[in-house]
């Protein structure tokens, strides 16, 4: 509960700051508070997992892990926003609020043991991003990114509460381990759980971005600034799928056959749909959006071949997904900012241009294509091995169909970085030290878990 203390107490502080225009303390007071979050994350790590508050919250290793990963990424975001946020507005301190509050937010989800506690830890990291994705309040696309963000956000969240609605109404309680104990000794379970079942699916399934229920994903990733594109696509992406993992693990594994089908059939649509679309992008912005799609049908498979393997997976795949989403979206803000456009051919010449640069953002690729060596091949690894324990081969064969466009797709900006010549003869810009930092850090890591996984799988 300290971290979420910190996170509420800073998001004040920082607006102070602005007040008093103390513009130049907002990024290192931002980076301080993150720091003492994570120290009280770390400290309360090997406390008695029990459910706190009145059984609202619980802070076990499975909150506490992905609550970890999320400030972590904060932070590169935060350091990657330090020249950023200048060019769109002068009020910086309200920024650095809202993405403090959207980061309280996923904290409460990760760690939620009550409904009520899940739907305000959602609003509070949903509102907060209503606004950020339309700061650019002259840009036409980023008005209607955030218009269709908050019209489907509030369409899934209408699902999310009709389906704890009848969870309730057939159990009489919001809290997570008595609704495990109506599951396991009722011996007539109400039609009414079915239903809300189902629904809860779909409202998850649209905080995910899966398919069919991932219509608002590509335009609003694609409208929004690409500070805040990385922020949705990895804090918000990875603590909505911990809410989904860890209501599914805890409640409704007896209801597996029930569940089971529905979900198959929206993780291959999801496969599909992402894969193929982000196939046909010419825009490496819109081509990141829908492979977010794609990677939303990879994470599912801890749902459904759910078991102890399915949060360590889901850890590692988060992880891998998320550093090299970082890197993607910071080389594409200088390469931006070089060329004055986000297609794949602002990308031709990188490599002579900016050696390094390349470099990095090739390991992203390659990470995000599942090649070895790179922590994201650990992440598919375990997801295709927990759905070949299951022996679910047709599943597994249309993965790696899927994997192989994906690996077409993601080449593609590296061989325009190696490959082919700029159209127009643009000069090299100067790379800041926070992005350096940012980048480095991000590529070290994803090395470090695609060579030594343990590194990351004895946190759970």
């Amino acid at each position: 509960m300290g971290a979420i203390i910190t996170l509420c107490i800073l998001g004040i502080v920082v607006l102070y700051l602005g007040l008093f225009k103390a513009k130049n303390a907002l990024i290192p007071v931002t980076l301080l508070g993150l720091v003492a979050t994570l120290g009280f994350l770390v400290a309360g790590w090997n406390s008695e997992a029990l459910p706190q508050f009145h059984g609202m919250m619980i802070f076990d290793r499975l909150a506490s892990s992905f609550s970890i990963l999320c400030v972590v990424i904060t932070g590169f975001v935060i350091l990657l926003s330090k020249e950023y946020f200048k060019n769109i507005s002068k009020y910086l301190s309200e920024y650095f609020c809202l993405i403090i509050f959207s980061l309280t937010g996923a904290l409460l989800v990760n760690a939620y043991h009550n409904f009520a506690m899940l739907f305000i830890g959602i609003e509070v990291m949903s509102v907060a991003l209503y606004i950020l994705v339309g700061i650019r309040k002259t840009d036409l696309a980023s008005n209607e990114a955030a218009l269709k963000y908050f019209l489907m956000g509030a369409f899934s969240t209408g699902f999310l509460l009709f389906g704890i609605t009848l969870l309730y109404g057939a159990s009489g309680t919001f809290d997570l381990t008595e609704l495990q104990a109506y599951v396991q000794t009722s011996s007539e379970i109400s039609p009414l759980f079915y239903g809300g079942v189902l629904l809860l699916l779909c409202g998850l399934c649209f905080k995910v971005g899966a398919a069919p229920f991932h219509f608002w994903t590509p335009d609003v990733y694609d409208g929004a600034p690409i500070l805040i594109t990385s922020f949705m696509s990895t804090v918000v992406k990875v603590a909505s799928f911990v809410g989904f993992l860890r209501l599914f693990s805890t409640v409704l594994i007896p209801l597996h056959d029930f569940w089971t089908p529905v979900l198959l059939v929206i993780v291959i649509i999801t496969l599909f749909v992402g894969n193929i679309t982000a196939l046909l992008q010419s825009s490496f912005k819109r081509m990141m959006a829908y492979s977010s799609i794609s990677h939303a049908g990879y994470m599912l498979f801890a749902i459904i071949v759910i078991g102890t393997t399915s949060a360590s997976g889901m850890l590692v795949y988060a992880t891998a997904y998320s550093l090299a989403s970082v890197i993607a979206f910071g080389v594409l803000i200088l390469v931006k900012r070089s060329t004055g456009s986000e297609d794949f051919e602002s990308f031709n010449g990188l490599a002579k241009k900016q050696p390094m640069l390349a470099l990095i953002l090739t390991l992203a690729m390659l990470s995000l294509a599942g090649i070895p060596l790179t922590a994201g091949f650990m992440g598919k690894f375990m997801m295709f091995n927990n759905v070949m324990g299951t022996y679910n081969i047709t599943l597994l064969i249309l993965a790696v169909i899927n994997a192989a466009i994906g690996v077409y797709y993601y080449l593609h900006v590296v061989v325009n970085m190696y490959f082919r010549k700029p159209e127009e003869e643009v000069t090299a810009q100067h790379v800041p030290t926070s992005y350096k930092v940012v980048l480095v850090a991000a590529a070290v890591l994803t090395l470090i878990i695609g060579v030594y996984p343990d590194s990351i799988l004895r946190f759970l």
